[in-house]
């Protein structure tokens, strides 16, 4: 796809259509290095130090990869368990499927800004150019930052400890604690107690396993999403099948449910937080947009056929558990969909079910690793990351460097945290960016109104301002709750500043002794 070239040219850093340089150069040399951004703002392409050779990622997923990837990012193990908190929290089955519905339409409106978005920029990065270019370079980085140290590594470490504790369904003996630490820390009445049990390096084995599928090749990655997909939309049909086929007059045990900690709206919102972390990753399709076949049209089909499948599947296996079971047995229970599997075809069922959940948290930890690369990636080819973050594998053409980075970060949350542990602080400086993200698109419109938009979000300029302020309001709602964990997410964001400007700074010493160097004759 061909942009339109602004006035004044683009500058080095990738999708600024304002010069971020101080230096001056002679009118030949800002000719050339016009060229050459053109040429990486289409190919994305970077040089190795070994052969000099120009290589780039390639388009090889066309719309079924790219769908397959929206539906694998999105459903992972939390559809399957977090059905008792939010019966907990709002004590009603209508009130349950209402959240569902609240927070699918919240996600489907920031679907449709982010196929506006993908399909006018279809580049390496997503967010991190739509923020650099609608808000301003500091943004963009700032969004590449947290999602290469918080948010990309922190779900890919949540996904996979929760996988584990899946596993820990089938075998008990994975989540058996080898070591506790019992820390005291200040202002604390109580001393945190550090576990260290089985799944924790099991965890980190399965970070390492999707690491090298995915450095393997974008072609190959593509056609293995698509079958791990297929795989667990298969098993979210099977308990669909059986849970509306299923007679009502299946026998429940009673009991109790305890009445809610907070007013209505307390609830209601608390609920919606692992509502949110469920629907989590119908954005991550951008961040692979230089890697999409036609990316105009597909990347809108995908992002809006894969966000609203997910809506109706995950209302609808909702609905089923509360046809199986009794309230006040959903809400006891610590593995929802097994159990309401369990009461129709037994205990042998309900581990093949088990299985059948695994795989799709496995689907999920895989398409973090395919979309999440490409953000850092896309930073150090800009000269704003850590550079080896910008090497590409000659063979395979996968941003190797980023892979490897974002496997190690998620080892290390995997190997010191909890799942409740990491979650507040991700899930705080995801949406807090999806916010942002909606606030670019519609400044977008005004700066750039030529910018070619093959795809325009219906209903605008409401459903970008309407997404923006839930986006918000769900991370002042995760402050409220969880501030310590959200101040620690906030602490590692402003750290990003100094980077920011170190990186600038440096930047721009390298272009004056460019400058320098260069014969003007």
């Amino acid at each position: 796809m061909q942009f339109e070239k602004p006035a004044g040219g683009f500058s080095h850093r990738q999708g600024l259509p304002f010069d971020l340089r101080p230096c001056k150069r002679s009118e030949k040399q800002s000719d050339n290095i016009d060229r050459r951004t053109e040429s990486a703002v289409t190919t994305m392409s970077v040089e190795t130090s070994e052969t000099g050779k120009r290589l780039g990622l390639i388009r090889g997923l066309g719309v079924w990869a790219a769908t397959a990837i929206v539906i694998g990012a999105m459903i992972g193990q939390s559809v399957f368990l977090v059905a008792s908190d939010m019966s907990r929290e709002v004590s009603s089955m209508w009130k349950v499927l209402v959240v569902w519905i609240i927070g699918g339409v919240i996600v489907l409106l920031g679907a449709f800004c982010y196929a506006e978005l993908g399909a006018a920029m279809p580049e390496a990065g997503g967010d991190y150019v739509y923020l650099g270019r609608g808000i301003g370079p500091l943004w963009g980085f700032l969004f590449g930052w947290t999602s290469s140290m918080i948010m990309r590594p922190g779900s890919a470490a949540i996904i996979a400890a929760g996988l584990l504790r899946l596993v820990g369904f089938l075998a008990p003996s994975v989540t058996a604690p080898i070591f506790v630490w019992n820390l005291h820390i200040p202002f604390q009445s109580q001393p945190y107690q550090f576990t260290f049990s089985t799944a924790q390096p099991l965890a980190a084995g399965a970070v390492v396993l999707v690491t090298a599928l995915n450095y393997l090749g974008v072609r190959t990655v593509g056609r293995f999403q698509v079958f791990l997909t297929a795989l667990k939309i298969g098993a979210i049909a099977t308990i669909l099948v059986l849970g509306i086929t299923a007679s009502n007059s299946i026998p429940a045990r009673i009991a109790l449910v305890p009445s809610p900690a907070h007013g209505a709206i307390a609830a209601f919102l608390t609920a919606l937080v692992p509502v949110m972390a469920a629907y989590n990753g119908f954005q991550n399709l951008g961040a692979v947009g230089g890697e999409v076949l036609n990316p105009g049209r597909n990347l809108p089909r995908a992002a809006i056929l894969g966000t609203s499948l997910v809506i109706a599947l995950y209302v609808l296996i909702n609905w089923v558990y509360f046809h199986l079971l009794s309230f006040s047995q959903v809400a006891q229970s610590q593995h929802v969909a097994s159990d309401a599997v369990a009461r129709l075809l037994g205990d042998i069922g309900a581990k093949y079910f088990t299985v059948a959940m695994i795989v799709s948290a496995f689907g999920s930890l895989h398409a973090g690793f395919l979309t999440g690369p490409r953000i850092p990636y896309a930073m150090a080819r800009d000269g704003e990351f850590f550079g080896f973050a910008k090497r590409i594998q000659p063979r395979f053409h996968t941003p190797s460097g980023a892979l490897v980075f974002q496997s190690c970060v998620a080892i290390l949350l995997v190997l010191t945290g909890t799942h409740q542990e990491l979650y507040s602080y991700t899930m705080f400086a995801t949406w807090t960016f999806l916010g942002l993200t909606a606030f670019a698109l519609i400044r977008l419109r005004s700066t750039e109104p030529k910018l070619p938009r093959p795809f325009r979000v219906w209903g605008y300029p409401w459903t970008p301002m309407v997404f923006g302020v839930a986006a918000f309001a769900i991370s002042a709602n995760l402050w409220l709750i969880r501030p310590v964990r959200s101040s620690v997410g906030l602490a590692i964001i402003l750290l990003g500043v100094l980077f920011f400007y170190y990186w600038r700074k440096r930047g721009t010493t390298s272009s004056y002794i460019v400058e320098a160097a260069t014969p003007t004759g």
